[in-house]
């Protein structure tokens, strides 16, 4: 699999000057957008132009079941998985209504639910690998293939909105116990210890916080000796993971912004950063979120999310919510005066 992955740049620099420029020379001081400016010029930077442009925006949200629910590591049943996705299918989610309110275009992909859906639609696709992982506490989660098929379904729905004139696109997640698959993947990627990484997931009381951290301490023991990223990801992730490691791998290749989600998302980027570390300068962190380990994720990288609301939902919820903020800085770079055009005197150093 290390073979066919993709050889991913930076964004050439050259181009900064000169967005640099024109964002200190809106009719405001210099700075005083803070952090728009930043986002402005990372999207100018990522789209190599002055005068960038969000097109077709899409969140993928990508639904998996996993094996280790049946340890008892999530406050709900696995089956809520499979209903979970067909609220999605009927428009009644929070993902739903917030890219419903904001604009944006949802695709939901069943890469690994336990269940049988419809047909595909335009908002729901099947690309369904199994009917969950295995139970990594008995055996690795996936086969090396399966989690290349669960890659390749991630990389192919970001191809399939590109083609539809999409150039940012959100990345979120659905499954039953995909906190607990996060955890080991933050854990054997950052070092830091397991109970530094656990967190409460869906709800969990504080005995259902230490047996799940016992869980994962066996599970994490079974692959100890495991140190490649796509083997760490095939024995310990998820299906809807893998596929969300295939899409940010593949939207970096395209350059398109992307707008990373919370703690299950980041813990899938850990595993494209680790395969191809330019992903990052694609990326921006809609949030942190209220599960303990993503702010030590984020730290870990090296970034600052844009929002913090408490949000501990997945789905792409934070995607949706921070896509405004990238909408204004791209409107703030393209539609705002500059001191010339409206006739304003600048600061003495500025002229």
């Amino acid at each position: 699999m290390n073979e066919v992955l993709p050889a991913i740049l930076p964004p050439d620099r050259a181009i900064f000057p000169a967005i640099e420029q024109k964002i200190n020379l809106k009719t405001k001081p210099v700075g005083a957008l803070g952090r728009l400016e930043k986002l402005a010029a990372q999207v100018a930077l990522i789209q190599q132009s002055e005068t960038p442009e969000l097109t077709n925006p899409h969140v993928l949200v990508f639904a998996g079941d996993h094996g280790l629910a049946a340890e008892g590591v999530s406050a709900y049943p696995a089956e809520v998985t499979y209903q979970m996705v067909q609220n999605f299918i009927a428009g009644g989610a929070a993902i739903n209504v917030f890219c419903r309110q904001n604009g944006l275009n949802l695709l939901v992909c069943d890469v690994g639910v336990n269940g049988t859906f419809a047909e595909n639609t335009e908002t729901f696709v099947k690309f369904k690998i199994r009917p969950g992982t295995r139970n990594m506490r008995q055996e690795p989660a996936m086969t090396a293939d399966e989690c290349g098929a669960a890659m390749d379904a991630g990389r192919t729905l970001v191809n399939g909105v590109a083609y539809r004139g999409c150039n940012v696109v959100g990345l979120g997640e659905m499954g039953i116990g995909n906190t607990a698959a996060a955890t080991l993947l933050m854990h054997r990627i950052t070092g830091l210890p397991l109970a530094d990484c656990v967190g409460r997931g869906t709800g969990l009381d504080d005995a259902g916080l230490g047996r799940k951290l016992a869980i994962l301490e066996e599970v994490s023991a079974r692959y100890r000796s495991l140190t490649d990223p796509l083997d760490l990801l095939a024995a310990m992730g998820g299906f809807e993971l893998a596929a969300m490691v295939g899409a940010y791998l593949q939207a970096a290749e395209n350059g398109m912004v992307i707008l990373a989600d919370g703690f299950i998302a980041t813990a899938a980027l850990l595993i494209a950063h680790k395969l191809a570390p330019a992903v990052l300068e694609y990326c921006v962190f809609s949030h942190q979120s209220d599960e303990q380990g993503h702010a030590a994720m984020l730290n870990y990288l090296g970034v600052s999310p844009l929002l913090t609301l408490g949000l501990r939902l997945g789905e792409g919820t934070g995607c949706a919510l921070a896509y405004p903020l990238l909408a204004s800085a791209v409107a703030m770079l393209n539609d705002m005066a500059s001191f010339a055009s409206a006739g304003i005197s600048q600061k003495e150093e500025n002229r």
